[in-house]
């Protein structure tokens, strides 16, 4: 844990409104906070230097701390079951499918009348705890097959049956197994508080699925085992309680079908529309057949809402600009600080420009931990007074979509409603392989262009992935022209239509990133304080989604590429991802098209010649083209009459075509000119709207370079002022 840290309520806030924060400080110490206004966010002292403005405030100054726990693990809560009389056989039934079997993990845990008993998996196989007692079935359990269990406790006998089989038997070995145990505490009954996938106060969480855990009255092991194994009701009078994950699956809602109706809730957003032991794959789409994906996939690490008390309550000042701003706190010998975005109160009043911030991206890649990256920062942001902290280093905080979960299943949901102590300000992602690189990303990269435009005088306002998804195009309509950031990859499909409509109806649009609007998010049927993504078919990704589970939970949609899906990015920005390598930097050329009249405007302050190098500095990698690049293809929906005005051709070794570029393992020659490039691109779009694309998510670090006075730079300043101006482009109405 940080000593100190916190997160908001929300990305942004409009002056007159409220934003909340959560803050924990380790003891309780009492810790300082104050309100800046940022203007860049890099810490290099070699770059363009971290830049704020202090925002006084009321809640400036020292205050009382509290240290608020992590608790991370998913599983159901169910405050209320009730055990009955205990004169009758009690019966527990569960199907699952354990992805760390020889970790102790809880199925099931009932608390009530002094009494607690618990039904879990470990490496001595299926295990029941009651009161001080222990048995377990002495076989282990194969991971990832489905397996049945049953437990009775019968008081008549005064024993506790437990019993093991598998699904499909294995060859080599036997797993189905049975064990005995004469009890001698009371038997459970009446009502207590239960919880599937783990026993809160010891907090041994299962990873793994779990399906329809039933409990019953007056049966043998036998009859729940074949009920369980065939999934028939249970005859008449017996049922007490089944929950049935494969209703509810788009929420966090657990329904008990049984006569008491214990509904539960699912805790720290364990994976749903996950495939149960009855499906055959006939079924694709869990919508069709509900039925087959009766079945949650629970982890360790799952995290969700963190549930932390607010700490400071923030309403925004009538007269605060729109802009990026941070909340910065110090305490226990520590200091972080959490950003955040104020929209204008009137849009478009003020300024006629609009930064558009990647929240969604930003959230998708919250607590991104790559093993090693702590230590190797660290003396350098000592050196610079950046921020010293890395998620590979505080695991507590969960981690990433492009991380795995401790069972090897991707993560495939993402919240804000928890530190994500690596989207902040003056912090560093990388070491850069430049001398004089930042090794910045994100929301400190992203930083750059607000910088450039307040240091050329030009008016910005702030709007954000979260507001856009909220309003559609109306949250851009008041605005000229709208910038996005260095990587806008996650998008709903409000997010696009938004894009798209504010293009269509006469928006102009300035694209300064790469790979970008490529993967399909769905946000949380409560809001998009959480995030949904599934790694269907191709794409770059660290893991792919399982057989039949490629179709959101969140709404039922089919997840993967917004290019398989129908919609490439060309065909909203001229331009889409095409090649990856590492983080280095490389120069553009000027294309033929720099020539044509109809961007006459671009070359303004620019020896702009075909074949003429430019930005081949910067703070990312050393160059403008690097990492990860976009191209045009008309075949994907370029216009017909977009224009390349500057193409980057790499052929560096580390660069390759993504996964969706190739179609076997070769990579012919003419590949590296069509595939291996960034094309920058200007199109006109319909009632006077317009389209300028860059297509590398190293060009914004190029910007910076000589105090924003660069061939790199003058182009998208150019762009902007000729953006503004409300003058047809000729030709094109």
């Amino acid at each position: 844990m940080l000593p100190i840290t916190g997160y908001a309520d929300r990305w942004s806030v409009k002056p007159g409104e409220t934003i909340r924060f959560m803050v924990s400080v380790q003891g309780g110490a009492d810790y300082s906070a104050r309100v800046a206004r940022i203007h860049c966010g890099d810490p290099n002292p070699a770059g363009p230097g971290y830049r704020e403005v202090s925002m006084p405030s009321a809640i400036e100054g020292r205050h009382p701390g509290m240290e608020q726990p992590i608790r991370r693990g998913s599983f159901v809560d169910l405050p209320s079951v009730d055990l009955g009389r205990g004169d009758r056989a009690l019966g527990i039934a569960v199907t699952v499918w354990p992805t760390l079997p020889d970790q102790p993990g809880v199925v099931l845990a009932w608390d009530g009348g002094g009494v607690a008993l618990r039904l879990g998996l470990g490496p001595e196989g299926a295990f029941c705890e009651f009161n001080g007692q222990r048995v377990s079935t002495g076989r282990p359990l194969t991971a990832r097959a489905w397996h049945d269990i049953a437990l009775v406790l019968d008081p008549a006998s005064g024993t506790l049956t437990l019993r093991q089989q598998p699904r499909k038997p294995r060859l080599d070995r036997c797993e189905t197994a049975e064990a005995e145990l004469a009890l001698s505490a009371p038997f459970p009954t009446g009502p207590g508080s239960a919880a599937i996938a783990t026993d809160r106060p010891a907090g041994r969480c299962f990873n793994g699925k779990i399906e329809r855990p039933r409990l019953a009255t007056g049966l043998g092991a036998d009859e729940l085992l074949a009920a369980q194994a065939a999934g028939t009701a249970l005859q008449a009078g017996a049922l007490l309680a089944e929950w049935d994950f494969a209703i509810g699956i788009t929420g966090d809602h657990v329904a008990d079908t049984g006569p008491g109706r214990w509904h539960g809730r699912c805790v720290n957003l364990p994976t749903r529309a996950m495939t149960g032991s009855r499906w055959t794959a006939a079924h694709q789409r869990w919508t069709e057949a509900p039925e087959h994906w009766g079945a949650i996939h629970f982890h360790e690490d799952d995290m969700g809402d963190a549930g932390w008390q607010p700490s400071l309550s923030l309403t925004v000042p009538e007269d605060w600009p729109s802009g990026v701003y941070a909340l910065h706190l110090e305490g226990a010998g520590w200091r972080d600080n959490i950003p955040f975005y104020i929209r204008a109160a009137r849009p478009g009043t003020r300024a006629r420009v609009a930064f558009l911030a990647p929240t969604f991206t930003y959230t998708i890649y919250g607590n991104f931990a790559r093993p090693g990256r702590q230590a190797q920062l660290h003396d350098r942001a000592v050196a610079w007074g950046a921020l010293q902290q890395s998620p590979d280093g505080h695991p507590d905080y969960g981690s990433s979509t492009y991380n795995w979960h401790t069972d090897g299943s991707g993560i495939a949901y993402a919240s804000m409603r928890r530190p994500m102590i690596d989207k902040r300000v003056n912090h560093i992602q990388m070491i850069d392989p430049s001398p004089e690189g930042s090794g910045t990303y994100w929301i400190s990269a992203d930083s750059y262009i607000i910088d450039m435009l307040d240091r050329h005088g030009i008016d910005y306002e702030v709007v954000t992935d979260h507001d856009l998804h909220a309003e559609g195009a109306a949250a851009l309509a008041p605005y000229s022209v709208v910038l996005t950031g260095q990587h806008p990859e996650y998008h709903s499909e409000q997010t696009l239509d938004g894009i798209a409509g504010y293009i269509a109806g006469g928006g102009r649009f300035v694209y300064l990133g790469g790979n970008g609007f490529y993967w399909k998010v769905v946000p949380h049927g409560d809001g998009p304080w959480a995030l949904e993504v599934r790694r269907a078919e191709g794409g770059i990704r660290l893991w792919a989604a399982e057989p039949g589970e490629s179709y959101h939970a969140f709404d039922g949609s089919y997840g993967g590429l917004w290019r398989r899906l129908g919609r490439p990015p060309q065909s909203i920005v001229g331009i889409g991802f095409s090649t990856q390598g590492d983080y280095t930097g490389h120069p553009y050329r000027f294309a033929a098209g720099i020539l044509d009249a109809r961007v006459a405007f671009l070359r303004e302050g620019i020896e702009a010649v075909p074949g003429q190098a430019f930005g081949e500095r910067g703070f990312m990698g050393g160059g403008a083209a690097g990492h990860e690049l976009d191209r045009a293809d008309v075949r994907l929906g370029t216009p017909h009459h977009a224009l390349i005005v500057a193409t980057a051709i790499v052929t560096e070794p580390s660069y390759a075509p993504v996964n969706e570029e190739r179609y076997d393992h070769t990579l012919w020659p003419r590949q590296h000119d069509e595939v291996m490039r960034s094309d920058i691109t200007f199109f006109e779009a319909p009632k006077g709207g317009a389209v300028l694309s860059f297509g590398s998510m190293n060009y914004i670090g190029a910007l910076p370079v000589d105090g924003y006075a660069n061939a790199a730079a003058r182009l998208a300043l150019n762009a902007v002022r000729r953006f503004s101006d409300p003058a047809p482009f000729p030709g094109f109405g």
